[in-house]
């Protein structure tokens, strides 16, 4: 890497990103992490009744892959938070309810566990159209809801003051931060082919705009349903002009999808650019991907452990599980998904820290624990947030991180940019906290 890929989004100052009169949150939390806690059996500095945390799983439909390692890596990030103490002295208890990657059945499943549960807070949802149909719910109950997710929706202000992405970053961010360095090294030409529903409506929309910016254009916008099982008679309207084919998918297809490429294109193909979702759960060694070899991947968190080799994050690999090249220790074929399932872990920790800094003991504290978290402006880098420095932004309730480019090279991800903070930032479209609590 030169030098201005050695960027570090920890390296970016207070005064550059926020200004002079910023506040780091949960600079005590990380601090206190960097060794191997002893475990703690009580909870004297608090009360024995837990902290109930629902867990809005993706156990069925086509959200299984992620729901399977969102559910692990809460897990584990419960037991080690459990192991130091805690939240506010409080143990930590995950209720967790599957709601089949269904935005009708996730609404009653955040009203499940607001109701029947009785959790102090629901958590976890990835698939941005579950998190749209889930969300108005939780607002209407009001109790803090708090998604792993990565479309515009919490940052564009179309959801409510009870919801909040603080930990993963929006495909907005992530395209913003990536896209000077696709259409400067890879083409100007672009087709996307993007999964039919929110999340690829925003790579449509928000890479559109970064071509525009960029002097680039987007020659072709190709919608694939989350459904499909054959991808082939999409890629006959890829145009002869394409310099880069951006891909991303999503669901049990994605293995099919990259194979079926591969077969269309053979070893003659534009330069590929793809979002992670298109592997993730997958093997990048498995037969028929060979055509990738030399393509290029946007990751959050790098599946490799030698990507991003830093005290938080080789803690947080072991303490889920997961290999060096990504996949679970105690069965190397099931590969994880390592690029959005640190959010479970760092979201727990926001969730700790919102609930420490703003004295929360019950539900009538929710007032409080809300203008607490959009006072927030900072997340340090460490074993509580291993994927990097965050900045949060208390008006859109979303958080921003650093991004990553890797190259697939002998079967392997290997890390070739990464990007700071600020490349991902930009203006807001709303401020929740005008709304009403």
């Amino acid at each position: 890497m030169d030098h201005e890929e050695e960027k570090n989004a920890s390296d970016v100052t207070r005064r550059s990103l926020l200004g002079t009169s910023a506040v780091l949150a949960g600079a005590g939390i990380v601090g206190s992490q960097l060794v191997d806690p002893v475990a703690k059996t009580a909870f004297a500095a608090g009360s024995d009744e837990p902290i109930r945390i629902g867990f809005q799983a993706h156990r069925t439909g086509i959200g299984t892959v992620y729901g399977k390692w969102y559910e692990r890596t809460t897990n584990a990030a419960a037991k080690y938070i459990n192991s130091i103490g805690g939240i506010a002295g409080r143990p930590v208890e995950i209720i967790t309810e599957d709601d089949g990657t269904d935005p009708k059945r996730g609404a009653d499943v955040v009203e499940k566990l607001a109701t029947q549960h009785k959790v102090d807070f629901v958590y976890g949802t990835l698939f941005s159209h579950v998190v749209m149909g889930s969300a108005p719910r939780a607002g209407e109950l009001k109790i803090p809801y708090f998604v792993v997710s990565e479309g515009y929706h919490v940052a564009s202000g179309k959801l409510n003051r009870y919801v909040f992405q603080p930990c993963i970053t929006d495909v907005r961010s992530q395209i913003t931060a990536v896209s000077s360095w696709i259409f400067g090294n890879l083409g100007k030409n672009v087709t996307i082919i993007y999964p039919d529903y929110a999340f690829g409506y925003d790579h449509r929309d928000y890479a559109s705009a970064a071509a525009a910016k960029s002097g680039g254009k987007i020659v072709a916008k190709i919608p694939i349903p989350m459904t499909e099982k054959s991808f082939t008679r999409y890629f006959i309207k890829i145009p002869q002009n394409t310099d880069v084919i951006y891909h991303v998918m999503v669901g049990p297809g994605v293995l099919t999808f990259v194979r079926e490429m591969g077969e269309h294109f053979g070893s003659s193909h534009p330069k590929l650019f793809g979002f992670i979702d298109s592997l993730e759960g997958v093997n990048i060694t498995s037969p028929g991907l060979g055509f990738l070899d030399g393509s290029y991947f946007w990751e959050a968190m790098p599946r490799y452990a030698d990507g991003y080799d830093t005290i938080g994050s080789r803690f947080y690999r072991n303490a889920v599980g997961v290999n060096d090249s990504g996949a679970s220790k105690s069965d190397p074929k099931d590969v994880s998904t390592y690029s959005h399932m640190f959010g479970c872990w760092e979201t727990l920790f926001a969730i700790k820290e919102a609930v420490e800094q703003s004295g929360y003991k019950s539900k009538k504290d929710y007032g409080t624990l809300i203008e607490t978290i959009e006072g927030f402006s900072f997340f340090n880098e460490g074993i509580a947030h291993p994927q990097g420095s965050k900045f949060f932004r208390g008006e859109t309730h979303q958080g921003y991180g650093q991004q990553f480019v890797s190259q697939v090279k002998n079967g392997k991800l290997n890390v070739i940019h990464r990007t700071s903070i600020s490349d991902g930032m930009y203006e807001p479209e709303t401020d929740y906290r005008k709304q009403s609590l």
